[in-house]
């Protein structure tokens, strides 16, 4: 059974920094992608940044250059560091890895950045 976990998350003033975790078990996890979203009150769930298998990654134009996706195969760990939060970065952040057409996501961790 896959499971994801998520932490990391928490209340940050503006121009601040997290990094969020999401910690696999269950998997081989090298092999496969990993997406962060993102979901804000009364908002549609948002594709945030991927990293390929091969550390190839992607990002949404509102984080590029502020948010860094990253893993450790060797722990199965992925991170999701942000920095220069703005106060619309203010969402649950959830992990996704899609695994032989199976989709699995972590509970969510709230980033909330506010003065």
């Amino acid at each position: 059974q896959v499971q994801l976990v998520e932490s990391g998350g928490g209340l940050v003033q503006p121009g601040g920094s997290l990094r969020l975790s999401c910690a696999a078990s269950g998997t081989i996890f090298s092999i496969h992608p990993i997406n962060w979203y993102r979901q804000a009150p009364g908002k549609q769930r948002e594709l945030v940044a991927t990293i390929t298998a091969s550390s190839d990654t992607n990002y949404a134009d509102s984080v590029k250059g502020r948010f860094t996706i990253s893993r450790d195969n060797a722990k199965k760990m992925g991170y999701l560091q942000m920095n220069s939060l703005k106060p619309e970065d203010t969402a649950v952040y959830y992990c996704r890895m899609n695994i032989r057409n199976n989709d699995y996501w972590g509970q969510g961790t709230q980033v909330t950045v506010s003065s």
